[in-house]
């Protein structure tokens, strides 16, 4: 009977754990968006930043048909905000943070550190998962030749069009090859639910206008200023925290709660039952929310 119930027990965390991966990843990359958005918000107006906006398709002969590159950079540190991303065509409005490592992509798209950034000469690449933490390149399959890209940074608006996708061997990192012209790179798990390829879309600069600044603007790491080299607070993690401890102690914890929901329940009596198994149900759902949070960094990454 022991074992039994062990195996259910088991057979459900599993069960739990998928709808987990699909959606309760989200509420983390939600909680990363909104702090990446207000620090990327704090760094326009640092910068004096003027607000500059471009339509999606701009007119030939306007101010924003000849894409102007901005100036090379250094990257910004690992984990903090490089800008937004905005592709109306599949509903992605998010913020780009710097890095592509575990903990970088589940709090939103992550520039390839050593790439250009977004609006410079060269390649720009950017990864984003497809199936969870939000899976904000989730429909990067149906974008077409044409459709719109625009990305903020604090260097100004770049419209870029896509040109062309492929699909490729996770091996395969000629698709982030620099180019002469400013171009875009986006890369993400294909077919959903599956690491086996990489889709990676294509895109040029298209339009551009460069940010007015009426301060100076912060250095960035690597950029060395009157004063030095200015860090920058990251608010994503550099590196994911694969924490043993975290996971075994909250396993612990679930292990003990549903032993002892289930001796409650064989000592409660019956009109008590319910609102014991009840109220146990909603904590131990929080219990096992955070159970899975430490255990799913321990796991292979996941698109």
């Amino acid at each position: 009977m022991a074992v039994g119930r062990v195996v259910l027990v088991g057979g459900v965390l599993v069960l739990l754990f998928i709808p987990y991966l699909l959606w309760g990843t989200g509420l983390i990359t939600a909680r990363h968006q909104s702090a990446l958005r207000t620090e990327f918000s704090q760094a326009q107006r640092t910068a004096g930043s003027t607000p500059v906006t471009l339509p999606p398709h701009p007119p030939a002969g306007t101010s924003g048909g000849v894409p102007r590159a901005a100036r090379r950079e250094a990257d910004p540190p690992l984990g903090s905000p490089v800008g937004t991303i905005t592709i109306p065509s599949i509903g992605v409005s998010m913020v780009i943070v710097e890095g592509t490592g575990d903990a970088q992509l589940a709090a939103g798209p992550g520039h390839y550190p050593n790439t250009p950034l977004p609006g410079e000469v060269g390649n720009a690449a950017i990864a984003g998962h497809r199936t969870t933490y939000l899976h904000p390149f989730y429909d990067l399959n149906e974008l077409v030749p044409g459709d719109p890209i625009t990305i903020v940074t604090l260097q100004g608006v770049f419209l870029y069009h896509v040109t062309s996708s492929q699909s490729v061997l996770p091996s395969d990192v000629s698709v982030v090859d620099q180019t002469l012209t400013p171009t875009l790179t986006l890369t993400t798990c294909t077919p959903r639910y599956s690491a086996s390829q990489r889709l990676v879309v294509h895109a040029r600069l298209v339009a551009s206008i460069l940010a007015g600044h009426t301060k100076k603007a912060p250095a960035r790491a690597g950029s060395a200023g009157a004063g030095g080299a200015a860090p920058s607070v990251a608010t994503v993690p550099s590196t994911a925290t694969r924490d043993w401890t975290a996971a075994i102690l909250w396993g612990v914890a679930v292990a003990a709660l549903i032993t002892g929901l289930w001796i409650g329940a064989r000592r409660t009596r019956k009109g008590q039952k319910v609102a014991l198994i009840t109220g146990g149900s909603l904590v131990g759902l929080a219990v096992v929310f955070f159970f899975f949070q430490a255990v799913a960094p321990l796991l292979p990454a996941s698109y």
